[in-house]
């Protein structure tokens, strides 16, 4: 059914446009109009490979549709080609596919982040085996298939060993099944990886990625991220005042071209750390949720090579009552400041005058250090080290 599902069509029994024809770029547009972006050529060069997919998947499910209904159509759709696009961070990739997401009609599509849906391949695979003799990858693509025909992946990377080992033949599986892939990331197929453990068997994997999609690097040359960066008073903002709060809203929004606000995890060691958005690299946040939670390094480094830009919001005057609190801020603040990621955040008072009494105070100075040379032009200007595997000194909690 799947060989017959995808093959060239006629142009006699297929539409040659379908209704979505062109609504990428109507869409581009009014986010132009309104404001929310700068038009760009590369980006705008991207959306047509997007608006390509999307024409495309919606002449298969048309053909599909009319095959079943009348049973005489012979000639078929060529089989849709998946969609891998990279390119430095902050050029707009999460939103051309926000853009190519919201736009597509089909209901049987799914974004999520990648490090999530790999923990639920992990889980999967632990349960299948508890239960059956069978191979647990091949029962994972096929269920995913029940439910979804287009697989959208933000912020693809590869760092993990269990991860890099699984992922040729689970792709492998979901492109035999005609699941169509599309992927954003800061990284080639053939950079992903790199340096990583056994890696020469995870080229299998990138070479089955290049064979199935079409890869195209988004070339924007402007960081927008820093020009948001530039358009802020500050990136740190204090006191907690009434317009604190519009501080974090406009923050948000300008970075992630006004993406709904929803909760959700980052998956850390099997556990769920819970953050108020997610939208890409962009991670928005509180100290309370971060550092009045028993939470330690491993999980900050995991936010750390996942985010490039954390959006934090209520910082409070620190004191000898909210040690742990402290402690843990100032762990955060040392992954952020090794992972080169970008702070944006409110507090209560001065950057010096955040810790000054209490059991740490000294240790904190070095903290409050780094908070203000994260303000730098220097620091905002550095790129984000997403990948790296970092040593951290944590006897602050010791």
């Amino acid at each position: 059914m799947l060989k017959k599902f995808f093959q060239q069509p006629s142009t006699a029994s297929l539409k040659t446009c379908p209704d979505t024809c062109g609504l990428l770029e109507k869409h581009y547009n009014e986010k132009v109009a309104q404001n929310h972006i700068q038009y760009d050529d590369a980006q705008f060069t991207a959306l047509q490979h997007l608006q390509a997919l999307l024409d495309r998947v919606l002449i298969t499910i048309d053909y599909q549709k009319k095959s079943t209904k009348f049973k005489l159509l012979t000639t078929q759709p060529k089989k849709c080609q998946s969609l891998y696009i990279f390119g430095d961070v902050g050029r707009g990739k999460s939103m051309l596919m926000e853009l190519f997401y919201d736009a597509c009609p089909v209901t049987q599509k799914r974004r999520v982040h990648f490090h999530v849906f790999m923990l639920e391949v992990h889980a999967f695979i632990h349960r299948w085996r508890q239960q059956n003799s069978t191979d647990a990858i091949s029962a994972f693509a096929k269920k995913i298939r029940k439910s979804i025909l287009i697989l959208c992946f933000d912020e693809f990377q590869v760092t993990d060993i269990a991860d890099a080992m699984i992922l040729g033949r689970l792709f492998g599986k979901l492109f035999e099944l005609g699941i169509i892939i599309v992927i954003t990331s800061n990284r080639h197929p053939d950079d992903l990886y790199k340096g990583g453990l056994q890696r020469e068997q995870f080229l299998v994997f990138t070479r089955l990625l290049q064979s199935a999609a079409e890869v195209i690097e988004l070339v924007a040359n402007e960081d927008y991220r820093l020009k948001h960066l530039h358009t802020l008073e500050t990136t740190y903002y204090f006191p907690l005042d009434a317009h604190a709060g519009e501080f974090v809203l406009q923050s948000y929004n300008e970075f992630t071209n006004f993406a709904p606000i929803q909760p959700d995890v980052i998956p850390v060691l099997g556990r769920k750390v819970m953050l108020s958005s997610i939208h890409g690299d962009i991670a928005l946040t509180s100290f309370n949720e971060l550092c009045a939670k028993p939470l330690g390094s491993a999980d900050y480094m995991e936010i750390a090579r996942e985010f490039s830009t954390l959006i934090m919001a209520e910082i409070p005057k620190l004191t000898a009552k909210k040690r742990n609190e402290a402690k843990r801020f100032m762990i955060l603040i040392d992954v952020l400041y090794e992972h080169k990621v970008k702070l944006i955040c409110t507090a209560e008072v001065p950057v010096q005058e955040l810790y000054t009494e209490g059991a740490g105070a000294f240790e904190f100075r070095r903290t409050a250090s780094r908070l203000a040379e994260m303000q730098s032009e220097a620091y905002l200007q550095s790129k984000h080290i997403s990948g790296a595997n970092i040593s951290l000194l944590s006897d602050y909690l010791a």
